[in-house]
């Protein structure tokens, strides 16, 4: 089993990566969580897997972070959820904002996920619950002033899209567009594009 992998990142879309280690390309699918915490093409990334085997084929799923593999391997462990439900979860809110969400028995929050109905998000936070450890679903100092709405999901990843197709690095621009968020006076793109570049242009540790 593949369990980690290191080498140049070729291709990089929002929900598979091509990675090359030893002249062999390997096809990871990711969640946006990590899409937004990896290099540009062409620079090295390593990558937490998740290999999935089935009769006709093999699969890899890859995370940034070791939490992000934890998560989706709870996730897949609850019945009638597969790796690519697991893997649009994480795409739909962070590992820890999951954490969070589970941590104060938010359904509604998960149920705002694309592809997660009422009973699949009572599922999740009654599984995940028992089976994180009470150390992680303590709820984060200031979690909650940072929460994205379900319905504003879509502004964030739109306005990400646009600052990443202007050229900015998808890791200075999930920054800003959080910043952005929740300073944002006005909920709607074109001000939260606006703002993320505000900060962009006046913060240059981002």
């Amino acid at each position: 089993m593949i369990a980690f992998l290191k080498g140049t990142l070729i291709k990089k879309n929002t929900d598979v990566v091509i990675i090359e280690t030893g002249g062999v390309g390997y096809e990871v699918y990711i969640p946006l969580s990590t899409f937004y915490n990896i290099p540009e093409p062409q620079n090295e990334v390593s990558l937490n897997i998740y290999t999935h085997v089935r009769e006709d084929t093999i699969s890899l799923f890859g995370f940034s972070t070791e939490l992000e593999k934890q998560i989706f391997m709870l996730l897949i462990s609850i019945s009638g959820i597969g790796p690519k439900l697991a893997l649009n979860i994480l795409s739909g809110i962070g590992p820890d904002d999951l954490i969070s969400a589970i941590a104060s028995s938010d359904i509604l929050r998960i149920q705002g996920i694309p592809g997660v109905g009422k009973k699949t998000a009572q599922r999740i936070a009654l599984e995940l619950k028992e089976k994180i450890p009470d150390s992680q679903i303590s709820p984060r100092p200031g979690a909650e002033m940072g929460r994205v709405l379900p319905e504003h999901r879509y502004l964030i990843d739109d306005a990400l899209s646009a600052l990443v197709n202007l050229g900015y690095p998808s890791r200075s621009a999930k920054v800003a567009v959080e910043k952005a968020y929740s300073i944002a006076e006005e909920q709607d793109l074109e001000t939260l594009i606006k703002e993320s570049l505000k900060i962009l242009v006046s913060d240059k540790r981002i």
